[in-house]
């Protein structure tokens, strides 16, 4: 539903003069030209009628009692800062010193005594358009502002919605336990992880990293969260009962190609043969994770290979490796390796291996000391994109 402009309110005139002729004289000029006017014999007086009735324009003599012109508009330009007064000063003076005193006071325009009707028509006329257009400017910003506010909102609760997909930051699925941190760079976020039983011995993960940011790399995480089950990773990521984690990762490509090349994602599937202590992985373009002992020594898995959903024509090749009783995986988006310093530099692959080569006698500790760093580096600065870090013991000791 379209959100309506309310209609301006009638527009309130304060004519202030000691001159009671001249105020009267003024004002029945503006109660013609359909203004809704009040009149002040003195500065103090004008100052209560502008505040209590929020008037816009403000039409006042020079040399009046109490508060003159330039304290008067000193005051409405400290005190109203909410709304614009617009204040055009009547003056039998012609000194440039007295105009310069009231420009620096907050005076909008100048008029000439004695009035000249037609003069006086035109400036308000002038003054009236610019008035309602601020106001039309500001209800147009009032109107945006809400509907930025639900939009935050929805965004809001979209996050809280795709936080809630997640596995939690520490999560036991048979021997193994999982350690995980999400930091999304923007309220939604394109990353997507799940750790599974698929059956006795057999443990099934997988990160994804859609391209892009916003709404739509989200929905399309969401999406692929809701299809990457544990049943589709039984029914699809096994060959003749052998994992086989490229084929399923094949079946993604298929099912999400577009012919344009904008909705890609990057991946590492994998199957945990427990017995074997065999690692059957598809890498897709995700970063290379690293398979670590606790002393800190460590080696890459996978060599990169390629995105899915880019090409309709992309191969995908399950590869094994050795995945024993005490070895740490560490899995991690670009977000780690791309984020920037102050001074343009990538934190880099070796940086987080320098940090998880510290922590590897408690995994547990791995991903958030990853995140301590990149905030370091970082400056305190949001991060350019999602983070993810997911690490996996085989056997838990921290």
């Amino acid at each position: 539903m379209q959100q309506q402009l309310s209609k301006p309110a009638p527009v309130q005139v304060v004519v202030a003069d000691d001159d009671a002729f001249q105020r009267a004289y003024t004002a029945a000029i503006l109660r013609k030209l359909g203004y809704e006017t009040r009149e002040a014999a003195d500065g103090l007086e004008a100052l209560e009628l502008v505040r209590a009735l929020k008037a816009r324009i403000l039409v006042c003599d020079l040399d009046m009692p109490g508060l003159d012109g330039h304290e008067l508009a000193r005051r409405v330009r400290a005190e109203f800062t909410d709304y614009y007064v617009h204040i055009l000063m009547v003056t039998g003076q012609e000194q440039n010193r007295e105009r310069e005193r009231a420009l620096e006071a907050g005076v909008d325009d100048f008029m000439r005594k004695p009035l000249d009707t037609i003069t006086l028509k035109a400036r308000i006329r002038t003054t009236d358009r610019l008035m309602r257009h601020e106001i039309l400017l500001a209800e147009r910003s009032r109107v945006l502002e809400e509907a930025k506010e639900r939009i935050e909102e929805d965004l809001r609760a979209a996050a809280d919605a795709q936080m809630r997909m997640l596995p939690p930051p520490r999560l036991k699925v048979a021997d193994c336990l999982f350690h995980s941190a999400f930091k999304p760079s923007n309220f939604l976020s394109g990353d997507m992880f799940a750790f599974y039983e698929l059956s006795p011995g057999y443990i099934g993960f997988y990160a994804i990293d859609v391209a892009g940011h916003g709404v739509h790399a989200s929905l399309m995480s969401v999406a692929l969260g809701h299809l990457v089950t544990a049943g589709m990773m039984r029914e699809n990521a096994f060959t003749d009962g052998r994992p086989d984690p490229a084929r399923l990762v094949a079946q993604l490509n298929r099912r999400f190609f577009r012919d344009d090349g904008t909705e890609y994602f990057t991946m590492f599937c994998g199957i945990l043969e427990a017995e074997t202590e065999q690692l059957h992985y598809c890498q897709a373009g995700y970063p290379s994770p690293l398979m670590m002992s606790r002393s800190g020594a460590a080696r890459e898995v996978g060599d990169g290979g390629f995105p899915v959903a880019l090409l309709d024509s992309a191969e995908f090749e399950s590869q094994v490796t050795r995945f024993g009783a005490e070895d740490i995986l560490v899995m991690f988006s670009d977000g780690a390796t791309e984020a920037e310093n102050r001074e343009g530099l990538a934190f880099g692959e070796s940086r987080v291996e320098a940090v998880a080569a510290s922590a590897a006698v408690m995994p547990s500790t791995i991903p958030g000391r990853i995140v301590e760093a990149l905030t370091e580096w970082r400056a305190g600065r949001l991060l350019d994109d999602d983070l993810t870090v997911l690490v996996c013991e085989r056997k838990h000791v921290s």
